[in-house]
């Protein structure tokens, strides 16, 4: 396959997940009744983001992966004909939970998911409360790996990788023609229009630089509207949507605005070998000096 119909769901989400999911279904319908074959939803989509305070009471939201949110992702990509990146709040055993994205395969079903590497833990974003690292590395494979679909090898990342060049690298080099990221990011509302600007620019920025170092195209799918602090220890997070699509020189092929939306384009998967060719960055890559990567900081 060399050009590729995706698309995204830009939308709010609620306590509730039946009419989050709803939500979510609506916006995959309305894609793939216009021809697109790949739908990505944006990080944690059927409940709100749980992450601004830490309750154990919300551990009762997780799901094992082929849970009651899977299957039903499972189902329309069946219905539908088309290839869905979902994200789930993975219960794996009791007190071992992750924030992991599934991929939905046309018939087949669930044929590969992708538990986020990279876990923050900042105001607002209390993420090592409820989520455990992946590790697939440790099951024998590596941490960052492709996952092979009927519309190529997707290079599934969430939210908080987004910020390491490193994970981009790594899923390039294991063969992926395509990067995903789906993402829950906001304002805290306390924060001057200035920063706020600046944040979300240098949240563009980054992505769109790790096609360009790549030389890959990258979808990014982030959720919109304000969410209250359930502990009121804050104003809560205004979450600015301004999902995209990116080419493999970072040029913008769709982007959403703040409001609730779908948004796709037609993606040419052949232009990444025509810009590796002029920009032969993996070729130039001076591996015999990059020892010092793994560690922490050199002192």
């Amino acid at each position: 396959m060399t050009t590729l119909h995706a698309g995204i769901v830009q939308q709010p989400a609620w306590a509730d997940k039946t009419r989050s999911l709803e939500e979510s279904a609506r916006g995959i319908r309305a894609l793939a009744a216009k021809g697109v074959q790949l739908v990505l939803l944006q990080e944690l989509h059927a409940t709100q983001y749980f992450c601004q305070t830490e309750d154990t009471a919300i551990f009762d939201l997780a799901e094992p992966l082929d849970g009651p949110t899977t299957q039903y992702l499972a189902a329309l990509a069946r219905e539908l004909d088309v290839v869905i990146v979902g994200s789930i709040f993975e219960r794996r055993a009791p007190g071992l939970y992750h924030n992991t994205a599934v991929v939905l395969d046309r018939q087949k079903g669930l044929i590969g998911h992708y538990r986020k590497m990279h876990i923050p833990d900042d105001p607002g974003f209390y993420e090592k409360f409820y989520f455990t690292p992946g590790d697939s590395a440790a099951q024998g494979g590596p941490g960052f790996a492709p996952i092979e679909t009927s519309v190529g090898r997707l290079g599934v990342l969430v939210c908080w990788d987004q910020w390491y060049p490193e994970a981009a690298r790594l899923m390039a080099m294991a063969g992926a023609e395509l990067l995903l990221y789906p993402t829950a990011i906001g304002w805290d509302t306390r924060d001057e229009t200035e920063e706020q600007r600046r944040q979300q620019d240098a949240w563009t920025v980054i992505q769109r630089a790790h096609a360009v170092a790549n030389g890959l195209p990258v979808m990014v799918a982030n959720r919109v509207g304000h969410e209250a602090d359930p502990s009121a220890q804050s104003e809560g997070i205004e979450f600015w949507g301004a999902s995209f699509i990116a080419g493999p020189q970072g040029e913008f092929l769709a982007q959403a605005d703040g409001q609730p939306t779908t948004l796709d384009t037609r993606i040419d998967l052949s232009r990444s070998e025509d810009i590796r060719r002029i920009w032969p960055y993996l070729r130039d890559r001076r591996i015999d000096d990059y020892a010092h990567l793994t560690r922490r900081y050199i002192d």
